[in-house]
């Protein structure tokens, strides 16, 4: 599946609005076998390609969340202490034991040697790579060049299958060049409104097309308010849900609901403080 027009519409059936620059990325992404380095805002849906990927080539979606301090032994492989402890103890005095505690028996697989060794390619989901340090960035190169790890103790194993690998970044720092070159790119932004109101189509069970659009156009305003953090596409359809769930057909019928069920969009004091009821009565004003 390499057609951008059929790749837009599998990740729609699995629940994912992709737009047309996202979905020549995964096209080339596929084409190239070269992982995709989704940027943009937390909440935009970067991690959803990822999962919806999994979903449109029915395999294992296998995550690294990463984090300051994240390490080679958390993301690649360990060894079974305990059970080498064991073993060393059960099998005292025997010259070979060493090669054997050191064998596939007790090793651990972390997400990324467990990545290269499945049998059918799985979704390689390298989420918030901006928050690992530089020296994980720079122990992941190899993994993305080579699609090989090495093992002391059992050498150099080479991928069963080649992943389809997804890095997603928020921006919080900027990633090295090197990371960059292996990687395609696609900036991930805030859904337009015609695309914001097809997604709560897709994903919001109840949600009729004309709520749909209010709900977008509402939050499209709500956006461009001086809060200090944007409501993403989670927060919509967490909205959404909540105006079905309390039988609301139209924003205008009842602005004291809208106003009230705002905290599914706003997630600080401050941003909560600003939207007044009066804010809230503005915005709904430009909601036909």
């Amino acid at each position: 599946m390499k057609n951008r027009d059929e790749i837009a519409h599998a990740l729609a059936a699995s629940g994912y609005i992709a737009d047309a620059d996202l979905a020549t990325a995964i096209s080339l992404m596929q084409l190239l076998r070269r992982p995709l380095l989704l940027e943009g805002e937390a909440g935009v849906g970067k991690t959803e390609v990822a999962k919806a990927l999994a979903k449109v080539h029915a395999t294992e979606l296998i995550r690294l969340q990463c984090y300051e301090g994240l390490d080679q032994s958390s993301a690649l492989y360990e060894w079974n202490y305990q059970r080498q402890l064991l073993a060393i103890q059960a099998h005292r005095g025997v010259d070979s034991i060493e090669d054997q505690v050191f064998s596939e028996k007790y090793l651990l697989e972390r997400p990324l040697l467990a990545a290269i060794r499945r049998p059918k390619a799985p979704v390689l989901l390298i989420d918030e790579i901006d928050r690992a340090d530089d020296e994980f960035e720079a122990f992941l190169l190899e993994l993305l060049s080579d699609f090989q790890v090495s093992i002391p103790e059992l050498g150099t194993i080479p991928a069963v299958t080649i992943p389809h690998v997804v890095l997603t970044s928020n921006g919080t720092r900027e990633l090295s060049d090197a990371l960059r070159r292996r990687c395609l790119y696609h900036y991930v932004d805030y859904p337009d409104l015609d695309r914001e109101t097809r997604i709560i189509l897709a994903r919001v069970n109840g949600a009729s097309p004309s709520l749909s659009l209010q709900i977008a156009r509402m939050v499209e305003g709500i956006r461009k308010e001086e809060l200090r953090k944007v409501p993403g596409v989670a927060e919509t359809l967490d909205w959404a849900a909540a105006l079905v769930g309390l039988d609301i057909r139209d924003l205008h019928d009842a602005p004291e609901t809208v106003h009230e069920t705002l905290i599914c969009l706003l997630k600080t004091h401050e941003d909560r403080a600003r939207v007044t009821p009066e804010v809230t009565q503005r915005l709904l004003g430009k909601v036909a």
